[in-house]
């Protein structure tokens, strides 16, 4: 995109155009798994931290929005099981799909508190992952499913116009999440 144009587009409010990711083989070259690793994951970390993941993973009862990572208008909170409370559950206004600028996915919900990432570093969140008491009891291998499957994950790459996807795509994610793991998982600091 032209300065030009993304100068325009600031200016009228539209979001920037997304990151790339990097591919798994761009880190191919570093022979020490460990920094490998740790490079892959600060890759991966580029998708979880941005606002279309962290939104739904917030420190607080209450979700975040936009891409400002505003508490959600309105009011509403995680209920018991990050669905929302009684009589206001997330679906009440998050459909299967985007409608019009209102996000939606199919069973939409925040993530279990356990798995907040809102003010984390990419280490913090590496290691929340690796910690099954942390990340909802799932495995490697079911983080990866997840983030590689789910469609409710998807939507950060099919977000409503007004808000910037996440960075690359849901495969390009998956695949690095998967070189992570082969190269020994390690987490940066």
């Amino acid at each position: 995109m032209s300065v030009l144009l993304l100068i325009g587009a600031v200016l009228l409010g539209a979001p920037a155009p997304p990151e790339e990711l990097k591919d798994p083989g761009h880190f191919a070259d570093l022979a020490d798994e460990e920094t490998r690793a740790k490079a892959l994951f600060g890759e991966v970390a580029k998708v979880l931290l941005h606002p279309r993941c962290a939104n739904c993973h917030p420190a607080t009862p209450r979700p975040l929005q936009t891409d400002a990572q505003r508490p959600h208008i309105p009011w509403v909170v995680r209920g018991k099981d990050g669905e929302g409370a009684p009589g206001l559950t997330c679906d009440t206004c998050h459909g299967e799909t985007n409608d019009l600028q209102q996000p939606g996915a199919p069973h939409w919900h925040l993530a279990p508190a356990e798995m907040a990432w809102v003010g984390k570093t990419a280490g913090g969140v590496c290691r929340q992952l690796k910690d099954p008491a942390r990340n909802g009891g799932r495995t490697l291998e079911a983080v990866h499913r997840h983030l590689a499957e789910d469609p409710l994950e998807a939507y950060g790459w099919r977000a409503p116009k007004h808000l910037q996807p996440a960075p690359g795509s849901q495969k390009r994610l998956a695949a690095l999440f998967r070189a992570w793991i082969e190269a020994g998982a390690h987490c940066p600091q």
